[in-house]
């Protein structure tokens, strides 16, 4: 059996003609380059991480803008929906109250003339409670001056106690829903008396006259 002599360590090969301490600078050469080596892949590799991160960002910012330009095209169609639908609802209700404005005129006369009794009346003062919370309005008064955007003149006179045209009796009332007319009110106008007001004016220039003229300041 061999001994091994105490207090050996192997040494790394050498080449001939070099020095022990010739491969220890070697060794140390070639763990810094591979140290020096990393930091660009990690550096590439990081690049790469920040140009996908980058393209992410983009392609959500794009999806996040669709996604709120289908929001407000929505918003819009249901408010137009939902002003067609309200449309539709009140020319609805506008035709059905236009084909009873003849029926509730029948019970106006007959309220008038006092036949507005028994059956008919029960019936009568039902169907003016429907037609008012379906939102129809009366409208027209004798006395009130005439306004031709509700008013249809159908009599025409003169007056002298009257200021402006005025209506002066109401044929045929009229009737509104909301902001609507559907039937202007039918009305008899008159008129002031023509030469009314220069009289008036020559009457208070008569009695400033008499009473020596207006005072002086």
């Amino acid at each position: 059996m061999t001994e091994e002599t105490p207090g050996f360590e192997e040494k790394p090969d050498v080449p001939s003609g070099a020095t022990p301490e010739d491969a220890e600078p070697k060794a140390a050469s070639s763990s810094a380059s591979a140290e020096g080596a990393a930091p660009a892949g990690d550096t590439n590799q990081t690049a790469g991480l920040v140009a996908q991160l980058d393209q992410v960002r983009t392609a959500l910012g794009e999806r996040t803008a669709d996604l709120q330009r289908l929001q407000a095209e929505y918003q819009n169609y249901r408010r137009r929906v939902e002003r067609d639908r309200i449309a539709v609802k009140e020319i609805a209700i506008a035709n059905l109250l236009t084909e009873l404005l003849p029926v509730l005129d029948d019970i106006g006369r007959a309220r008038e003339h006092g036949e507005f009794v028994g059956g008919f009346k029960s019936v009568g003062e039902s169907l003016e409670t429907v037609a008012a919370k379906m939102g129809l309005q009366q409208f027209g008064k004798e006395g009130e001056p005439f306004d031709p955007t509700i008013h249809e003149a159908l009599m025409h006179s003169y007056a002298p106690d009257v200021t402006e045209t005025t209506c002066v009796a109401i044929l045929q009332p009229g009737y509104r829903i909301g902001e609507r007319t559907i039937r202007p009110a039918r009305v008899a106008v008159a008129e002031p008396q023509p030469g009314a007001a220069a009289k008036g004016d020559e009457a208070e220039a008569a009695d400033d006259k008499e009473s020596g003229g207006p005072d002086e300041g």
